[in-house]
Parts: structure tokens; C-alpha cells; sequence
């Protein structure tokens, strides 16, 4: 049989009652099965299939995805500006972090911690083993404040103990391994140079002479500045006067100690340090200007150590210390004399019961007093001037410096760019 075919148009069938009924019912189920998977959610992915999934969905929804929360930074992660030094002397151990301001600088945190790193060495010409475990964990402190407070650029030096030590390169690389700190064991004369740095601020311009003296642990230095080639514009801008000699002696409160000891520091022991230490310090040759502005009255002292600031909080009575009255405090030669004589006729107990002094300087202090009394009789001067800064202020000036010249080759950079 075959099939016939028409040009015919087709009229267009209409369903029948019953299947307009199922028609609807299958409406009716499809909306329900939608709504049921509006109630119940997405349908759960597999882990493999959920990157796909959740860029589909962000594709095909109206309102933008959501940002990702950015990964947290690690603890260490620079903060802008903010920079730490640590100074690890023979007796102590300090860190100052700090941030930069107009004029200066901000402290953030710091810390301070007598270890006696250099106990023994001037004896046995090594760190002693406790010496290094009780500095290795206050050396802890110092990393964990350096990580919390997301220092950019630090500095750790070492002075007279680790320079003295055998073992310190040792001693260093300890450090290293179980804090993640790196330390420069500094020369006498950078030690120095750092100590008129960071507190030059303190220094009067008006004079024509200074001499910069700093009482360690294990060691003194001392320096010769010419006040008359730094002006009031310099010392506005930081910048250090010219040294014209140092001196660094092997004689500091611990090391003294250790010679002498408690029962053998009379007042003849005493009265030997304050000659030897005049002596090495009148020896020093190319400083006649200076001694020139000192003969004139033309020159003051400034002193920054444990030993000064103990002076100045005797002579004040301050009830406990404070740092805010003692640092800057200018001092007249004999107030400063009468605190020393003071201080060398005390036992070591009624040393003690000094709020400024206590127990952790009460049997060294005095040893700074003979050194302290030395200088000044080598170079008198009507006035000393009390520091509480020195090394570390000097670490962060340096720190902060090179940060300001580095911006400045990357401006110069980019002008020459554009």
C-alpha cells in the first residue's frame, strides 16, 4: 500500500480533557518537587566536584560573591616604620622597639634583664654555661615581643663579654639556632660611637667640649666630642658631633667585682680604681682642644649607665625609680660627689634599702662610683648630665636612617623613571 501525502495544511490537535488533567498534575508536581528542593537546599557536592559547583552558582546568582577572608599574616610579618634593637652587655640584657615620629621616635615595647652574661670571663675567658642559659631565655622574651609586635628591621649587638669570650662565637650561633636572633659582636670603638649616637640629643650645643663616658659590665668607654663644629641645627637633625677620641678600658662594674669581691673593697681599693681609671683617661693624647674647653669651664660630662642613673635617683630620693626624672637631669660635680660619698660608706644592706639601687645593683654600684669619680677627676667639669639611653637609641638612629635612604634612592628611582 502506499503512502499519500498532502500539501494540505494539518489542523493542530487539542487535548482532551484527560490529558489537560495530567497535564496539569504534572505542573503541579514539577512545582512541588522544586519547592521541596528550595526547602532541603543544594544538593551536597562531592570535595571533587565543589570548586565547580561553587563557580557555577556564582555564575548564575544575581548578587556577587562574597570576597575570600585573606589569609592571616604570619606573626613576624613587617609593620611599617616599626624596627627593634637588642644590646646584650656584660650585666644586661635590653630590648627597645620603637616606631618613628617627628623629631624622634615612639616606643612600642621594651625589655630589661639583668644576666651577667659576662660572669666569670674576666677570670676564665668563657661564658659560663648558666651565663649562657639564663641569657638564652631572656634572649626567648626578647624574639617572642620582636615577632608580636611585627617588627620590619632589627639589630642585635654584643659587647665587652662576648668580645672577651672564647666561646662566643659559640655562644652566638646557640643564640641563633633557638631564638632565630643574629647578633654582631661590636668593636670597642662602634660600641662607642653608638653610645654618643643614641644620646646626643642630651649633649648641650652651646659648649665648646663633651666627654661621653659609659660604665658596662665588663667594660668603660669613653668619649671626646668637639662641640664646636655642631651647631644647634645639627643637633636638631640627630646628627652625632664629631668624636675626636675614644677610649674603651677593661673596666666595668662586674669585672671589678670579680678582682676584688666584696670583703676586699675598702676604701683604699677604691681609691686605686678612681687613680687607675684617671690615669688611662688623662693618657689619651690629640684631645687639647677639649681638655682646652674643660680648663675654660667651656665643657660638661654626660654619663650613661646603670651607674649614673643609680646616682641620680639617690640624689633626688626618688621613692622608686622614674625613668622620666632621671634621664636629661643635669647634676652639679658636687651633688654627684656627695651621692658617691654616700653610697661607698654604706654596707652592702643599708645599699640595698635604696629605692634606685636594691638588691641588683647594691654590690656594683659602688664600683661604678670609683670609675665614675676617676673621670671626673681627670677631666673636672662643673656639670654632668644624666643619660638613661645609650646603645640601644643608638642601634634604632642607625636603623631608622637607613630606612630614610632607602626611600629616598626608591623617590629618586622613580622620577628618573617617569
Amino acid at each position: 500500500m502506499t503512502e499519500t501525502t498532502t500539501d494540505a495544511p494539518v489542523e493542530a490537535r487539542r487535548p482532551g480533557a484527560d490529558e489537560q488533567a495530567d497535564g496539569l498534575k504534572s505542573d503541579e508536581g514539577r512545582a512541588k518537587r522544586r519547592r521541596r528542593r528550595r526547602r532541603k537546599g543544594p544538593k551536597k557536592e562531592t570535595d571533587a566536584q565543589n570548586g565547580a559547583a561553587e563557580a557555577r552558582r556564582a555564575d548564575a546568582s544575581s548578587t556577587p560573591p562574597q570576597p575570600r577572608k585573606p589569609a592571616e599574616k604570619p606573626r613576624n610579618a613587617g609593620a611599617p616604620g616599626v624596627v627593634a634593637a637588642i644590646d646584650l652587655g656584660t650585666n644586661n640584657c635590653r630590648l627597645l622597639v620603637a616606631a618613628p615620629r617627628k623629631g624622634g621616635f615612639r616606643v612600642v615595647d621594651a625589655f630589661s634583664r639583668i644576666v651577667r652574661l659576662g660572669e666569670g670571663v674576666s677570670l676564665t675567658g668563657r661564658l659560663s654555661d648558666a651565663a649562657m642559659d639564663r641569657t638564652v631565655e631572656a634572649l626567648k622574651i626578647c624574639a617572642d615581643k620582636i615577632n608580636r609586635r611585627g617588627v620590619a628591621r632589627s639589630r642585635c649587638i654584643a659587647t665587652q663579654a662576648c668580645r672577651g669570650a672564647a666561646n662566643a662565637e659559640e655562644f652566638v650561633a646557640r643564640v641563633k639556632e633557638e631564638t632565630g636572633l643574629a647578633f654582631d659582636i661590636i668593636s670597642a670603638e662602634e660600641e662607642a660611637r653608638l653610645g654618643v649616637r643614641g644620646c646626643s640629643t642630651l649633649l648641650d650645643p652651646t659648649v665648646s667640649g663633651a666627654l661621653v663616658f659609659d660604665i658596662g659590665g665588663g667594660s668603660t668607654e669613653v668619649s671626646w666630642l668637639d662641640m664646636s663644629a655642631w651647631g644647634e641645627q645639627e643637633a636638631a637633625r640627630g646628627k652625632a658631633p664629631p668624636i675626636v677620641s675614644w677610649l674603651s678600658m677593661p673596666l666595668g662594674v662586674v669585672s671589678l667585682h670579680e678582682r676584688f669581691g666584696e670583703t676586699g673593697f675598702g676604701r683604699s681599693e677604691y681609691e686605686a680604681i678612681v687613680e687607675e681609671v684617671s690615669e688611662r683617661v688623662r693618657a689619651v693624647v690629640g684631645v687639647e682642644r677639649i681638655r682646652a674647653a674643660f680648663d675654660a669651664g667651656d665643657a660638661h660630662l654626660l654619663g650613661t649607665s646603670g651607674t649614673v642613673t643609680s646616682i641620680a635617683g639617690v640624689h633626688l630620693r626618688l621613692p622608686a625609680y622614674d625613668r622620666s626624672r632621671v634621664d636629661g637631669l643635669w647634676m652639679r660635680s658636687d651633688e654627684a660627689q656627695a651621692v658617691c660619698d654616700r653610697l661607698s660608706h654604706m654596707s652592702y644592706d643599708e645599699r640595698t634599702q635604696e629605692p634606685c639601687i636594691g638588691t641588683s645593683r647594691a654590690e656594683l654600684v659602688n664600683y661604678g662610683c670609683a670609675i665614675y669619680e676617676g673621670v671626673a677627676r681627670a677631666y673636672p667639669a662643673e656639670r654632668l648630665r644624666i643619660a638613661d639611653r645609650g646603645l640601644r637609641e643608638g642601634v634604632l638612629a642607625g636603623l631608622f636612617a637607613s630606612a630614610r635612604r632607602r626611600r629616598g634612592r626608591r623617590g629618586g628611582k622613580r622620577k628618573s623613571a617617569s
